[in-house]
C-alpha cells in the first residue's frame, strides 16, 4: 500500500504491518535528528541496522532509548564514520566489506547544512564534498555488498530548487561563496547521484532514489542565524500567500524521517527507482521559474541522466577513484 501516506504521514504509519526481521540497513548519520528516528522505526519492525556517525559516544547516547528499551527491536551497531574524510569513509568501507554482510537498504541521511566557508580534509568545498563526495565514495566502495532487491535512498532536499550542481568550479575557487548556493548544489548532487547510481545498478535489482525529507528543526540548523532564517520564511510564506498557497509546513521528525522510510522499504522499487520523492510519493517535475525553495516538486535538472553522468565522471576525477 502507497497511496494514503502523505505530508503528515509518520514513520510508524507508514511501517505500520511491517516485517523486516531479516533485513539489514546502513544508515549515515545515526547521532541526531532524523537518522535517530529513521534507525529507530526500521529497528522496531525487526531490521538490523548499522549506524554512522562521527562521534561515535553521542550516537550510543542518542540511540540509547530504542536499543535498551524495545526488546522487539533488531540488533543495531555503530561504526565511525566522517564524510568529510576519504580516509573515515574508505576505512568505514573497508569495514563493512571485510564483514561480509550484505546489505538490503542503504540511507545515504548524513550532511551539513549553510556552514561558513571551508573544506574538507581532502580540499573540497565543505558543503559538497560532505554530502556528496563523501557518500559517493563509502556507497560506491560498499555496492558489491547490495543485494539483488537491495535500495539506496539519497536524502536531497527542495534547497535542490536553488541550484544545479557547477562542475567548472565546485570548490568555489572562482565563484563568491553562498551558504545556500552550496547547499542547493550538494543537493542537486545527491538527485544526480541516485540518478546514475540507479543507471549502473538497476539491471542487477538494485534501485536507487532521492527524497526530501521536508523542513524540520534538527542539528541541520546548526550554523542558521535564527534571526535570518525566521526573516527567510517570512519572505517565502509572504511568496506563498501571493501565489494562493498555504503557509510553509515545518515537519515533526518522525514525519521528516517517513519518506526514508518509505521510498526504502514500502514503495514500489519501479515506482521510486531513479525518481524524486516527497511527502511519501513520487514528486512531479516543475519547470515554473517562479518555484520557491521550499518546493513542491523536482527540477528537471536534478534527474537528468546525461547531467547525472557528468557528474559522476567529476566525481570520481575529484576523488581519484573509478568505479
Amino acid at each position: 500500500m502507497t497511496a494514503p501516506f502523505g505530508a503528515n504521514s509518520t514513520t510508524d504509519e507508514v511501517l505500520a504491518g511491517v516485517d523486516l526481521s531479516g533485513k539489514r540497513v546502513l544508515i549515515t548519520g545515526v547521532s541526531a535528528g532524523i537518522g535517530v528516528e529513521t534507525a529507530r522505526a526500521l529497528a522496531a519492525h525487526g531490521a538490523q541496522i548499522v549506524g554512522t556517525a562521527r562521534d561515535l559516544a553521542k550516537a550510543q547516547e542518542a540511540t540509547a532509548h530504542f536499543r535498551k528499551n524495545d526488546t522487539t527491536a533488531g540488533a543495531c551497531e555503530m561504526i565511525e564514520l566522517d564524510l568529510a574524510s576519504l580516509a573515515s569513509v574508505r576505512a568505514c568501507a573497508d569495514t563493512l566489506l571485510a564483514s561480509g554482510n550484505q546489505i538490503d537498504l542503504v540511507i545515504a541521511n548524513a550532511g551539513v547544512m549553510a556552514p561558513p566557508f571551508g573544506h574538507t580534509r581532502d580540499g573540497f568545498e565543505t558543503q559538497f564534498g560532505t554530502n556528496h563526495l563523501g557518500h559517493f565514495v563509502l556507497v560506491n566502495r560498499i555496492a558489491p555488498l547490495m543485494r539483488a532487491g537491495a535500495r539506496l535512498v539519497s536524502l536531497s532536499s527542495s534547497a535542490h530548487i536553488i541550484s544545479d550542481v557547477d562542475l567548472e568550479d565546485p570548490n568555489f575557487e572562482h565563484t563568491p561563496y553562498e551558504r545556500y548556493l552550496a547547499y542547493g548544489r550538494s543537493k542537486t548532487a545527491n538527485c544526480l547521484f541516485a540518478v546514475a547510481f540507479d543507471q549502473r545498478h538497476r539491471q542487477r535489482g538494485v534501485r536507487a532514489t532521492a527524497v526530501h525529507p521536508g523542513s524540520i528543526p534538527t542539528e541541520l540548523n546548526r550554523h542558521s542565524d535564527p534571526v535570518a532564517h525566521q526573516q527567510l520564511l517570512d519572505q517565502m510564506n509572504e511568496s506563498r500567500r501571493a501565489q494562493g498557497l498555504p503557509p510553509h509546513f515545518r515537519k515533526t521528525i518522525p514525519q521528516g524521517a517517513a519518506t526514508s522510510v518509505w521510498a526504502g522499504v514500502v514503495a514500489p522499487a519501479e515506482t521510486v527507482g531513479g525518481r524524486y520523492c516527497e511527502n511519501c510519493h513520487v514528486a512531479d517535475i516543475v519547470t515554473d521559474p517562479n518555484l520557491l525553495p521550499t518546493g513542491p516538486g523536482v527540477r528537471p535538472y536534478a534527474l537528468d541522466r546525461d547531467h547525472a553522468e557528468a557528474l559522476w565522471a567529476k566525481s570520481e576525477a575529484l576523488v581519484g577513484e573509478r568505479f
